[in-house]
């Protein structure tokens, strides 16, 4: 079997997914040939069995034109033909169909002109030519019909009235065209979904590889830059014969590899806790971290970018307050309001321009944080607090 170009299903999906259009094609490409087939080789043996009396060679050419024509309609590629090939191909069977009924006396012959309606109504997409043809086929049958009984006085008729309700089977043909065509589109709807939720799946998986680099950037890009440069530093001063400060550089990269450590730990915490809401994220930081928190306005859906961003600046917050203000009372505000999300992080340590040395940690943690702010259109203050009230504010805003 030839795979569809357009199914997008990875490999190993059940066979029960397959488009719904496969069970819809059973009757076209079984059923059809089938029942023509069948109706064609019990008129032929009729015909050999009780050849006509009257009009043989005209009888045998109708025979031959309609059962060519019926074969034709049901195993030629439909959809090759143009649309004036399909009304020529109709046409001719429904025809050489109506005037063989009243030749063919009681034989198989006689279903081929109902068979020809109900092509006509499933095989045309123009309902005008399917009832044109449809009609002019059922005047025809009555006409030859009637010449037949009353002027030819052709034996073995059948009964006259029956040829008038020969279209009948034209509606059965549209409602089997009607279900075709839902059944087909129904399929492609199908198909255009799974294409549509394999895009969505590969557009998420991107946006956290996305994620994740930024977390690497932010994280370890940082924090290695900085061992890098003060093992340069180590190196240097360590050529000019100033070895105790070779020694110093040694112990600040240390330093920053340890708190490398640690932010890598909290982002991969953090990465983990996005299956949670984000209220509840930041309020279990604030619990970890005995920090209080409050929440204000009506929390809402944010996007992930956004509340990583939230999560990551929280972490650094609390960390930066418990680092350079030991003992001090912290608390997280998160604010939500129409177009922003506001995380504000205070603590009452001591504010001054040299309140918050930087020789424990990397430094480099709320530069990270500006720089993912500035990417989602926000802005991230780190500083004093308003006077007169002591301590450091930490207030990241982004748009939601």
């Amino acid at each position: 079997m030839n795979a569809d170009p357009d199914d997008t299903r990875p490999a190993g999906t059940p066979v029960d997914d397959a488009p719904t259009g496969t069970s819809a094609r059973f009757p076209d490409e079984l059923i059809r040939p089938f029942v023509i087939g069948t109706l064609s080789v019990l008129t032929l043996v009729q015909f050999v069995e009780r050849p006509p009396v009257r009009f043989a060679g005209i009888t045998w050419g109708l025979v031959v034109v309609t059962i060519a024509a019926g074969v034709a309609s049901s195993i030629v590629p439909w959809r090759h033909l143009s649309d004036r090939m399909q009304i020529t191909l109709v046409s001719v069977f429904m025809a050489a169909a109506a005037m063989l009924y009243p030749m063919s006396g009681i034989t198989a012959a006689n279903a081929l002109v109902f068979l020809a309606s109900v092509t006509a109504g499933e095989k045309l997409a123009s309902r005008r030519a399917a009832f044109t043809i449809v009609g002019a086929g059922t005047a025809i049958t009555a006409t030859a019909t009637w010449v037949a009984i009353a002027l030819l006085h052709v034996p073995d008729v059948g009964t006259w009235w029956i040829s008038l309700i020969v279209g009948l089977p034209l509606y059965i043909g549209l409602a089997r065209r009607e279900r075709a065509d839902a059944v087909a589109a129904s399929d492609l709807a199908a198909r255009q979904s799974r294409r549509a939720a394999a895009s969505e799946a590969r557009e998420a998986a991107l946006e956290e590889r996305g994620r994740i680099a930024r977390e690497i950037h932010d994280v370890l890009g940082h924090a290695l830059s900085g061992v890098a440069m003060q093992l340069d530093m180590a190196d240097a001063l360590h050529a000019e014969g100033r070895d105790q400060d070779a020694n110093e550089a040694v112990r600040r990269a240390r330093a920053l590899a340890v708190s490398g450590i640690g932010e890598t730990r909290r982002a991969i915490h953090a990465l983990r806790e996005d299956t949670l809401p984000l209220p509840e994220t930041i309020a279990h930081l604030a619990h970890g971290g005995t920090a209080g928190f409050e929440i204000q306005g009506e929390p809402g859906e944010v996007r992930v970018e956004v509340a990583q961003a939230v999560i990551r600046a929280a972490q650094e917050a609390i960390t930066n307050a418990h680092r350079h203000a030991p003992g001090a009372e912290v608390n997280l505000l998160l604010d939500y309001t129409d177009r922003l999300i506001r995380l504000t992080v205070t603590d009452t340590g001591t504010a001054g321009p040299f309140a918050r040395p930087n020789d424990s940690g990397s430094g480099m943690g709320l530069v990270g944080m500006r720089e993912r702010a500035s990417l989602l259109g926000g802005t991230l203050y780190a500083g004093p607090a308003e006077s007169p009230a002591p301590g450091w504010t930490v207030r990241l805003e982004l748009p939601r």
